[in-house]
């Protein structure tokens, strides 16, 4: 009986995941791309609520991460990128109302040169007694497209201003875009950030990379409930892993958990399509060009998911 029980429950404790949100705008109708209505927000604050979600700081997240702990599959981490005063203003009111923890990265020169759309620093330091304060970067910068001096001198910029206004560096970082490849995240190392956060859809178990963690966005309509199905699938993107010098995929290739036997793929532009997965390898002929300059790739089987986003650089 107890051995069966164990059966039973192996694929809930192997599949343990938290779910990192990102957030943008509050209640601007201007930019509904990027925007979450207060209505819709607590509507999904409200869902986590009644559903027994524990919305986690990322602090707490990192520690089990360093630890090795078990992660919750009621865990949720949420975050808001860019620093708009419409956070401060609509955004703010209902995460302290909920007691809800949450990590501002911020967009530094979005402050520095007083864009209209910004937080000043006193709302910042205001935030910070309710949330953690993370880092977006200096200029908001396309970081693919910039030299590798230029990402140093950017981070650094941006990091030295927090320091000053602040008084500390924040110790988490979020890609501008969510873009990145292998040598911009070679460049920050130099800066040791405990936690690098992406936004690549996915999900976050205790073998998650601290330097590498998926995050999905939050906005528009209420589809909170669809998207804390997602569950990790770890892979191994072996091609493409940047933007193809030709534009072109000839192959993709991925390793995969050896138990998944299919999966389906899909590539902006193309749509979905399925493959086989032999002894956790996944080797299928594309031979298609690149049809946007921000280019998604996912995996899927089931609820298990992992995805990449390719980006022309100039």
């Amino acid at each position: 009986m107890r051995k069966l029980l164990l059966l039973t429950l192996l694929p809930l404790y192997l599949w343990a995941d938290a779910h990192l949100f990102v957030f943008h705008r509050f209640n601007d109708t201007r930019h509904l791309s990027t925007n979450t209505s207060i209505a819709t927000l607590r509507a999904e604050f409200e869902y986590l609520k009644k559903n027994n979600y524990e919305v986690v700081s990322l602090k707490r997240l990192q520690k089990a991460l360093q630890s090795g702990e078990e992660i919750s599959d009621k865990w949720v981490v949420l975050t808001i990128d860019d620093s708009f005063k419409s956070f401060y203003k609509n955004g703010l009111p209902l995460f302290k109302e909920y007691n809800y923890p949450f990590t501002l990265f911020v967009y530094v020169q979005g402050t520095v040169d007083h864009y209209g759309d910004f937080m000043t620093w006193d709302q910042i330091k205001e935030t910070s007694k309710y949330g953690e304060i993370g880092f977006h970067s200096f200029g908001h910068p396309h970081l693919v497209s910039l030299s590798n001096p230029a990402i140093y001198q950017d981070t650094k910029k941006g990091l030295d201003i927090m320091q000053k206004e602040l008084g500390y560096t924040p110790k988490y970082y979020a890609y501008p875009y969510g873009e990145y490849d292998d040598r911009v995240r070679a460049q920050l190392e130099p800066f040791s950030f405990d936690l690098i956060i992406n936004q690549n859809a996915g999900a976050v178990d205790k073998d998650s990379a601290a330097h590498d963690l998926d995050r999905t966005a939050l906005t528009g309509e209420n589809n909170i409930k669809v998207k804390l199905r997602t569950r990790t699938m770890p892979t191994e993107w072996i091609s493409p892993k940047a933007w193809p010098k030709n534009g072109k995929i000839s192959t993709l290739k991925a390793t995969l958990p050896k138990e998944i036997k299919r999966v389906e793929y899909y590539i902006s532009g193309y749509g979905w399509k399925s493959a086989t997965v032999n002894s956790g390898k996944l080797v299928v002929n594309i031979d298609k060009k690149l049809k946007m300059n921000r280019t998604r790739i996912f995996l899927k089987s089931g609820n298990r998911q992992s995805s990449i986003i390719l980006v022309k650089g100039k």
